[in-house]
């Protein structure tokens, strides 16, 4: 396999995403030697670390919520998506960065409008079309954890891989990808803390990292 340089972008403090991207990143060490992983974390929405090292990662990885970066920083991965350079969203990423919203709807091809509320698990399922997808190769239809985030307006050109559905009967996508500029994308609305748990919520990571960079 391919040799990955990966950064994590962490800043997402309802979820953890610091305590959920380290056991990612153990999981890619124990498993994949040939990806190695640089984790930088937002210790608040306010934090600005450096975010050089997008300048030579092979991918980017965003777990963060409503950070109010502004400036270089903003302007430095406004720069990487604008390049068409591969991404991966995790959960709120989907509104990710509060001084642009815009990133949902125009990277990621999103179309976030809240989430219903907490409650049962959530079962996804592969949709039908899609399930020889390189993405989905190994990976089950499985229950997730969390609430279902509300994607009801996506860009015409995602394609969705798996859908989410609870008891209640709301049903949404859950996981899809698309190009942007060129570059590949991956987003999923799932990422509690309790599906990095999962085998196959890791895997499913996993195989999206090998496929936005292809």
């Amino acid at each position: 396999m391919k040799k990955l340089n990966v950064c994590m972008i962490s800043g997402s403090f309802e979820y953890d995403s610091e305590q959920s991207l380290q056991i990612f990143q153990n999981y890619l060490a124990d498993n994949y030697p040939q990806i190695k992983t640089t984790l930088i974390i937002y210790q608040d929405e306010d934090d600005n670390p450096s975010l050089e090292a997008l300048e030579t990662t092979d991918v980017v990885v965003v777990f963060t919520r409503r950070l109010r970066v502004e400036g270089e920083s903003l302007e430095r991965l406004k720069a990487y998506c604008q390049a068409g350079r591969p991404i991966i969203g995790i959960r709120t990423a989907s509104h990710a960065y509060q001084n642009w919203l815009e990133f949902d709807a125009e990277v990621l091809g999103g179309s976030y409008q809240g989430h219903f509320g907490h409650g049962p698990l959530c079962h996804v399922e592969i949709t039908g079309e899609q399930e020889n997808h390189p993405i989905l190769e190994s990976i089950p239809n499985f229950d997730a954890f969390g609430s279902l985030y509300k994607n009801s307006a996506n860009a015409e050109d995602v394609t969705v891989l798996m859908n989410a559905k609870t008891s209640e009967g709301n049903q949404e996508p859950v996981t899809w990808v698309r190009l942007h500029n060129g570059g590949r994308v991956f987003y999923t609305s799932l990422g509690h803390q309790d599906d990095f748990r999962l085998e196959s919520f890791l895997r499913l990571l996993v195989n999206a990292l090998f496929w936005v960079t292809e």
